[in-house]
């Protein structure tokens, strides 16, 4: 992997001009098969691109280069060009820390993860942290304990977060840190899993993760930088050249806004204001920020109304069906969504709002409507992030109300073993439903929920048209009525996630006058099998009009 430097401008005069000169040549790449959409819906082919200042000046075939021909001109060598992927769902920070931390997403049982874990430790002498254990992926499915850690390591504390993000699992060492004894009652929106004495067990789901994650030691910003730094590289890589970040807290806010302003940002971000940081008031109080060269756009912020499907924390309105007497996990009242809501639109901000299960959907859809008759704020382009269990009675709301489902294609073939244990069929009608969103004419944003997923649009592209896991199981795809055609799941990648962060005239498309952010890739997505589509690579990734990555 070759990442590229930007250069920045040197601030004497002569360079000044040597700099203007050469940002206001033309540039056309070409012997390529080109695609994009339009904002009209078409998808158009083309073999050459012409961009210029960084912004696209025109697409066409072969023949375009004669009418530039004092531009320089770049040999595509019959690649495949695609504008550069945009995913609209992901935690940024997450993943560059990710990168550095203990990796559990392949374990396949509890003496995996103690194994990775035991090596992970040599050396270490301070908290542990790492992510990615998922207990649906062993042989019992049941949730392990503090004692499975302790085997493996006890003499330092362990924390490591489930691959959803929705719970924790934590050693003894840590729990002791942590002061946590069985008098110890989780918080409302919060579960604490118990052993047949009614010791805490080691698993802290929802807002019970607090418990033990506010005695970890917080991140500095060097290391928040050295996190999206990471996290830059490696959504270049993978052809990513904008990611809306769900959920930030005032640090990175304060990095963004620093790093934008000093144009060292590594890709386009659309970051969403965490709702639960302390410091929510005073971060919109300083109004919406959007960045001349559209690096960096805040003008949301992030409400999570329930928990996650896999630690069952999904709030449902009945039963789960694998759990009897349990129906999930809201973390917001419906008073406190709608007092987010409120202050959100008073200061000119989008909410966009974390609802898994059916209940959280109708009870976040409720409130949304409440504070549009109360307070406006209906055309802000709100949106429910992930939306994956939706009544289908509550599925005409999205359209009727304005919210866009901002969903995760990967998340279907993910779950869909768990989701049929976990849920009847009646309630898998609304399952995952990209297609009813699309047909009733609602802009459906793709992204892949990074690091809860793997940072590959292809990956979820995939997913998108074949509902089918990598083994291409099930044969004819998972609910495959609700499989999306390739130009849908494209658009939802692009367009259509630009739309959903109000940007569909900057980015998305390769349209004359916006951005020129481009990748060009392996693989025809349009044409090749669709077994195929997620083994695609990137070979170079471009941003206004400049390569940032290529690949060795």
């Amino acid at each position: 992997m070759r990442l590229l430097p930007k250069i920045a401008g040197l601030l004497t005069l002569p360079s000044l001009v040597i700099s203007s000169n050469v940002l206001a040549k033309f540039t056309a790449v070409h012997n390529v098969t080109g695609y994009t959409l339009e904002r009209s819906g078409e998808l158009k082919e083309f073999s050459t691109l012409v961009f210029k200042n960084g912004k696209v000046v025109r697409t066409g075939d072969e023949a375009l280069l004669k009418s530039y021909p004092n531009a320089k001109k770049i040999d595509g060598e019959n690649q495949f060009l695609l504008p550069g992927l945009i995913d609209a769902h992901g935690h940024i920070i997450g993943l560059g820390q990710n990168l550095s931390r203990l990796d559990l997403r392949d374990t396949q049982s509890k003496r995996d993860v103690g194994e990775k874990l035991k090596a992970f430790s040599k050396n270490k002498n301070g908290w542990i942290v790492g992510r990615g254990w998922n207990q649906e992926n062993w042989p019992n499915n049941q949730f392990p304990t503090a004692a499975d850690l302790d085997k493996y390591v006890s003499d330092i504390p362990v924390v490591l977060t489930r691959v959803d993000g929705h719970a924790v699992w934590a050693n003894s060492k840590a729990m002791s840190l942590a002061n946590i004894t069985s008098q110890i009652k989780a918080p409302m929106g919060g579960e604490i899993i118990r052993l047949a004495n009614n010791e805490p067990s080691g698993i802290f789901i929802d807002k019970a993760e607090d418990l033990i994650n506010n005695h970890i030691p917080k991140t500095n910003k060097q290391a928040i930088n050295q996190a999206l730094d990471l996290a830059g590289e490696h959504l270049l890589s993978l052809g990513i050249t904008s990611a809306h970040d769900a959920g930030i807290n005032k640090d990175t806010w304060e990095i963004y806004k620093q790093r934008a302003k000093d144009k060292n940002l590594p890709v386009r971000i659309y970051a969403m204001l965490s709702a639960s940081d302390p410091q929510l008031d005073f971060m919109l109080k300083a109004g919406t920020y959007q960045e001349q060269s559209d690096f960096l756009s805040i003008r949301s912020i992030k409400v999570y109304a329930d928990g996650a499907l896999g630690s069952r924390g999904a709030a449902l309105l009945s039963d789960y069906a694998d759990r009897a007497q349990h129906t999930g996990l809201m973390l917001e009242s419906q008073a406190s969504l709608e007092d987010f809501y409120t202050k959100s639109f008073k200061h000119g901000f989008t909410a966009n709002t974390h609802a898994i299960g059916d209940r959280a959907n109708k009870i976040v859809l409720d409130a949304y409507e409440n504070v549009f008759k109360n307070t406006g704020g209906r055309l802000l382009r709100n949106r429910i992030e992930h939306a994956q269990i939706v009544h289908v009675d509550d599925i005409p709301r999205f359209k009727s109300l304005n919210i866009i489902p901002s969903m995760q294609p990967v998340h279907a073939t993910s779950d869909m073993h768990m989701a049929e244990v976990r849920l009847d069929d009646k309630r898998l009608q609304g399952a995952y439903a990209w297609q009813a969103f699309i047909k009733q004419g609602s802009h459906l944003a793709a992204g892949s929920d990074f690091p809860v997923e793997l940072a590959n649009i292809f990956h979820g592209l995939y997913s998108a048209m074949g509902r089918m896991d990598h083994q291409q199981k099930p044969e004819n795809g998972w609910r495959s009525e609700q499989a999306l055609t390739r130009k849908q799941a494209f658009k939802a990648f692009t367009l259509d996630a630009a739309y959903s962060a109000h940007q569909e005239f900057k980015i998305g498309s390769l349209e004359r006058g916006k951005w020129a952010d481009f990748i060009l890739v392996d693989k025809d997505i349009f044409k090749s099998d669709i077994a195929e589509v997620y083994q695609t690579q990137v070979l170079e990734t471009w941003i206004a009009g400049e390569k940032k990555y290529q690949k060795d």
